[in-house]
């Protein structure tokens, strides 16, 4: 395998790989040794959440790595993402949930990125987390804040707030070329916010795809891998997920060709909103 993912530096300075292993529905019994196969192969950065219960599982996968080969294997190089669970917005809430997490990962010291995990609540306890996750930013145990599912109103809340003193680095959201969301990155873009891309593979549904899989045999890969690579020509962050080692290697082997940009075209619906996941809080307006 040529190459491997390059870092992104984000609006606070800190360095985050491109390419991270999404472990959405990944079960604590699977996570550590998903995620130890995973470092062994080439990536170093991992998306786990407090909704997954498996924050302790990525930090053993990660500790077990740590242990191996200590001169080599070092923290400073793998970037950790957890996110804040929904029912616990609100600033005592989001305090009290952050030490859980601390807990949880115990032995890899702090939490490179947290996010807000979806906007589902009010405007006041979206707030009390996000003074909450400013504390712990300067306490120094989560280095970076960011949001998931905000629609761009949710973001404005934040950005226009007297009392932020620390910008969202990220906001991950369900991106694929059937669901762009222009509105939300270009507003994200805009304003340095870098855009994360979950569920990039559409949980299987366009796989077969006549296009993709035609744009796949041009370039002698897997439309899996495709829809890998649109998102990082599309300058987004992408977090595809599997829980089988034989696929770990082929989602992170994309860094050996470019797509064109006619192609990247004719694979791009603007026009479509197709959502693969259960949810899509970014249309939640409380």
């Amino acid at each position: 395998m040529s190459n491997l993912p390059q870092l992104r530096t984000l609006n606070n300075g800190v360095e985050i790989p491109e390419l991270g292993l999404g472990l959405w529905q990944t079960p604590e019994s699977k996570s550590a040794n998903i995620v130890y196969e995973a470092l062994k192969i080439g990536y170093r950065h991992f998306d786990s959440a407090q909704w997954y219960n498996n924050e302790k599982g990525v930090a053993k996968g990660i500790k077990r790595w740590l242990k191996e080969d200590p001169k080599n294997n070092k923290r400073k190089d793998v970037f950790f993402t957890s996110k804040i669970k929904d029912p616990d917005h609100g600033y005592e809430k989001t305090k009290q949930t952050i030490k859980n997490s601390l807990e949880q990962i115990k032995g890899i010291s702090y939490i490179d990125l947290m996010l807000i995990h979806s906007p589902q609540s009010n405007k006041a306890l979206r707030l009390g987390t996000w003074k909450a996750l400013q504390e712990a930013v300067d306490e120094g145990v989560i280095k970076s804040i960011g949001v998931s599912n905000f629609a761009v109103p949710h973001i404005q809340e934040i950005l226009k707030w007297d009392e932020m003193t620390i910008k969202p680095v990220i906001n991950q959201v369900e991106i694929n070329p059937w669901l762009t969301r222009k509105e939300i990155v270009n507003f994200c873009h805009k304003n340095g916010i870098e855009v994360e891309a979950y569920s990039p593979l559409t949980r299987g549904k366009k796989l077969n795809d006549p296009i993709l899989v035609k744009i796949a045999k041009k370039y002698g890969k897997e439309p899996a891998q495709i829809l890998i690579k649109w998102s990082i020509q599309k300058g987004f962050i992408v977090l595809p997920k599997t829980t089988h080692e034989e696929r770990l290697l082929a989602n992170i082997d994309v860094f050996d060709f470019t797509i064109s940009d006619e192609d990247i075209a004719q694979m791009t619906h603007d026009d479509e909103y197709q959502v693969f996941c259960s949810w899509d809080p970014t249309t939640y307006r409380g």
